[in-house]
This record gives structure tokens, C-alpha cells and sequence, in this order.
């Protein structure tokens, strides 16, 4: 009797016989070999058929079957460090095949495709090994952030989507008709867990925000995810520390749970791995002249045009980016200039 199994356990499986129930991922083949990959949303692995060992009927009708088909598939698992998909190397020889149904004319097929066109199909696309990973990887990093804090004693509250006024600049609402009053989606949390703080000490909100900025950039998305926690009593090197334990928590445990999904989208794991606590923590002062000196060294006009900085101002992505090409890790920066933080941030002593 075969056992059901699922993709991602199937390295606990090798000589046995196991039945998988999934979608056919794609399909290659000649003569007496057809080599499938399957997907059952937790992985995706190869399956061999071979005509003499299957039969003619069964043969055929995997030769006949379309990207996307759904169909049950039992078979021997075996090991095989050449074997795309499963990591460490594992795939099915078919012994049975049984079609639920037969698919044609998937319109995503392995060729490139705009993504004006993979958007329109995006209920499609999130079957692709990319979209997988990525929403693996989401689903990981959400669980990680939720067992953080909840272990170091916040207290999730679910702050209101519908807000009566702006909370980061009018300019980026999205108004909504309230019972014909106008009301604007969410842009942050934060004010409500100020005074949150105030009954529970650590709380945190942890939902989907609203940002109307009609921009295609990695800094502009009209609705993401933010997690905002607040903390009643706390000074800067304190929250420093915890700061870097949460995000050091949470990249080590995408890198233990995820990385198949990581090298998938080509991440780099060296890199990850780097982002352990503590991270290096320099002055707003020592930042400036430290981007002063790489602006005074390079011999790239465009960068050097974009790298202007006078003591005073804020940093700009490209400040942000030459800064961290120098650390292998996180690092932090304080003690910067009260002009060019929000009203709501304790000012830096002795600082304009």
C-alpha cells in the first residue's frame, strides 16, 4: 500500500512506495522516457516514467499531458544528486499515474514574459517556482516576527484601518467614503500604540498600511505589511539591542527554514548569515565623514553628484547604500540632527 506523502518529507522515503497528489510543473521526454516535475505546493520534485515499467496506456497518457494538469502519481523514491527540485537530490520512478484533470493551454509557459502580463495573470502566477518562494519566505518571516515579540512580552493589538486623519502627510492618503464623510486607509499604527503603551507597556501592531505613492521604486508601495512595536520605557542603547536581536532572529530563521526557497531566488546565504547581533553603531557625525570621504575618493562623476552631503542633512538611499558597503552586517546611526527627524522623536542632545 502506498503512502501519501507530501514533496517536501520526501527524503524520509527513499526505497519506498509513495503516492503524491499534485499539479504538473513542466515535462520533458523522448522515446522511452518522460521525466515530470511535480509541485504539490510544499516542493517540487522529478518523476521519471519508463514505458517498459508503466505500460503503453499509462505512458501515453502522460505523454499527452498539459502544464498545470492535476493527477495522482505513485511510484519507488530514490536518490539521485543529479534529480532537479528537492534538495539533496531525490525523485519518483512511476509505477501509476491517475489524471483528475487534463490541462491545455496554460497561457504561462516557461518562456520570459512581461510583467504587465504576469500581473493580469497573477492569480497563475503565484504557481510559478519564484512566487512560491517568495510567499514561502513571506509566511516565515510573518511567523518569526509574531514569535519574537511575543516571546520578549509585546502584546499585539490590532490597530484601525479606516483612520479619521493623516498620520504621515496628507499627500499620501487614500480616501475612502465614510457614511459621506470622508475617512482615509491606514498609513501607520503608531499613534494609536503610543497611547497603547500607556496601558501595556510593550505592544505592537502588525498589519497592512496605505501609502498613495504612484511610484515603481523599492521604496514605494501603495499597501505592504509593517510591524510597529512600542516600548514605554526604554533609552537608545536598549533599544538598539533589541533591535538587533529581532532582526538577527528572524534572518537566522528564514536561513534554517527557508533555504531552498533562498537559493531559489538567488539569495546570497553568505550574506545572511553575516546579519547576527551585535551590529556596528556610529555617530551621525561619524556617517557624514565617512560618506564625505567615499564622495572625495570617487572617480564616478554620477555617484559623486549623488553622494553631496553636508552636516545637516538627511540621508538619501544612495548615502545609505556606500555606507553599509563598508560593514558585513546591519549597522545603526544615531545622534542625528533634530531638524531633519519627525516632531515625535526624542531630540539628540545638544543637537539644532
Amino acid at each position: 500500500m502506498p503512502i501519501d506523502i507530501n514533496i517536501q518529507d520526501i527524503a524520509h522515503y527513499v526505497d519506498q512506495t509513495v503516492r503524491l497528489k499534485g499539479w504538473l510543473y513542466a515535462k520533458t521526454g523522448k522515446g522511452k522516457l518522460q521525466f515530470l516535475r511535480l509541485r504539490d505546493g510544499s516542493g517540487i520534485v522529478q518523476a521519471v516514467a519508463f514505458r517498459p515499467e508503466l505500460g503503453e496506456e499509462k505512458f501515453n497518457l502522460i505523454k499527452e499531458l498539459g502544464q498545470e494538469s492535476s493527477l495522482i502519481v505513485t511510484g519507488k523514491v530514490r536518490q539521485d544528486e543529479r534529480a532537479p527540485g528537492v534538495p539533496g537530490g531525490y525523485e519518483l520512478s512511476i509505477s501509476d499515474v491517475e489524471v483528475l484533470q487534463n490541462v491545455s493551454g496554460y497561457p504561462i509557459t516557461p518562456k520570459d514574459h512581461g510583467v504587465e502580463f504576469l500581473m493580469q495573470n497573477r492569480h497563475l502566477w503565484i504557481r510559478s517556482s519564484q512566487q512560491w518562494a517568495i510567499l514561502r519566505v513571506r509566511a516565515v518571516v510573518k511567523r518569526a516576527i509574531i514569535d519574537f515579540l511575543d516571546s520578549h512580552g509585546f502584546l499585539n493589538i490590532d490597530t484601525p484601518i479606516i483612520t479619521p486623519s493623516a498620520a504621515e502627510g496628507t499627500s499620501t492618503l487614500f480616501t475612502v467614503d465614510y457614511f459621506e464623510e470622508d475617512a482615509y486607509l491606514a498609513q501607520t499604527g503608531q499613534l494609536y500604540n503610543e497611547a497603547n503603551i500607556m496601558a501595556f507597556s510593550r505592544v505592537y501592531c502588525f498589519g497592512p498600511t496605505f501609502r498613495a505613492e504612484k511610484s515603481k521604486t523599492r521604496r514605494h508601495l501603495a499597501e505592504f505589511w509593517m510591524v510597529e512595536p512600542e516600548i514605554a520605557f526604554c533609552d537608545l542603547d536598549g533599544l538598539m539591542d533589541l533591535e538587533e536581536q529581532f532582526v538577527s532572529a528572524i534572518v537566522q530563521t528564514v536561513l534554517q527554514k527557508c533555504e531552498p526557497e533562498l537559493t531559489l531566488l538567488e539569495r546570497d546565504l553568505d550574506a545572511l548569515r553575516r546579519v547576527q547581533a551585535p551590529f556596528p553603531r556610529i555617530s551621525y557625525d561619524e556617517a557624514v565623514a565617512r560618506i564625505q570621504a567615499i564622495r572625495a575618493a570617487t572617480e564616478d562623476e554620477e555617484l559623486k553628484a549623488q553622494l553631496a552631503l553636508e552636516w545637516g542633512d538627511d540621508f538619501g538611499s544612495p548615502h545609505e547604500t556606500e555606507l553599509t558597503k563598508q560593514f558585513d552586517r546591519p549597522v545603526f546611526v544615531y545622534g542625528y540632527p533634530s531638524a531633519v527627524k519627525a516632531f515625535y522623536m526624542e531630540p539628540w542632545p545638544g543637537r539644532p
